[in-house]
């Protein structure tokens, strides 16, 4: 990605790496896992056009913060990682930006829209349920689909010894098996998910991203919906057409119980959309935010 620029934020005493390019409003994007901030690169550039777009590396993948697992898996709630790049955009100078997810990103996103509404101004979010919506609808057939949500989630060290064994081949299982058709990544963006993913410490964090999915998060979900909690600004959900969410899920039935102004879009992929339908992809977030 040579026309962004990379640089080190210091967030709370900790280095954040960021990539920035562009101009016009800020546009932060937010990856999923098991990857880093490489899943945009087809489509970023694009969208640097029309904003200034930043590009950072979530907590304990790629090059971001590898934080200290807790007893109470508090470091990879979503709410603190929400946190973390709220204060990156401050750091760079962006009080209020709009707001892109996948995955993992996009579940922090939408915890950031939550908590901190008065920073987004537009929210998209792709191929997610909120962590509560998921759990209570898990069934045989969503596990088996999505059989590493129960696995990941077991205690330490379960999961983090039967990964070491061959790391590699999990975090290929994840990066290829959730859609109809074969992903056609990037080699370099591979081998550079692979590199940092299957590193001892970035394997522990992502089983305490989960472990906060499971024991902290839907708490938190529960707690928005007792409190009357929800989404205020404009909200775009998409969805692979070809993947597991939208299979298993009333994708607006879901959202619109949390949002007060949602837009939907299917999109022809699975899991992975920004590296499966980047075209489609960047035509609807640019058709959103403009």
């Amino acid at each position: 990605m040579p026309a962004f620029k990379r640089e080190f934020v210091e967030v709370e005493g900790v280095a954040i790496l960021a990539l920035v390019a562009g101009q016009g409003e800020p546009l932060l994007m937010l990856h999923g896992d098991p990857q880093t901030h490489l899943c945009w690169h087809k489509i970023a550039p694009y969208l640097a056009r029309d904003f200034t777009v930043v590009l950072p590396d979530l907590r304990g993948r790629g090059e971001g913060n590898i934080a200290e697992p807790t007893e109470d898996h508090r470091n990879y709630t979503k709410r603190a990682m929400a946190q973390e790049q709220l204060q990156l955009m401050k750091a760079l100078g962006f009080e209020s930006f709009y707001l892109v997810g996948h995955d993992r990103g996009a579940r922090t996103a939408r915890r950031m829209a939550l908590d901190h509404p008065h920073a987004v101004r537009k929210l998209a979010v792709l191929d997610i349920i909120p962590e509560l919506n998921f759990y209570d609808r898990l069934d045989a057939e969503l596990a088996q689909d999505y059989f590493y949500f129960n696995f990941l989630t077991q205690p330490a060290p379960i999961p983090e010894k039967m990964i070491a064994g061959d790391p590699e081949t999990f975090m290929r299982t994840m990066m290829l098996g959730l859609s109809e058709d074969v992903v056609d990544y990037d080699p370099l963006a591979m081998a550079a998910y692979l590199a940092s993913s299957t590193r001892p410490d970035a394997i522990v964090a992502m089983c305490e991203c989960f472990r906060a999915g499971f024991h902290v998060d839907r708490d938190h979900d529960r707690q928005d919906i007792e409190a009357g909690r929800r989404i205020t600004c404009p909200t775009l959900v998409g969805w692979g057409e070809k993947g597991v969410i939208g299979k298993h899920f009333d994708m607006q039935n879901v959202w619109n119980s949390w949002c007060d102004d949602t837009r939907f879009v299917p999109l022809p992929s699975g899991h992975f959309i920004p590296e499966e339908a980047p075209m489609e992809t960047l035509a609807a977030i640019r058709a959103f935010l403009k």
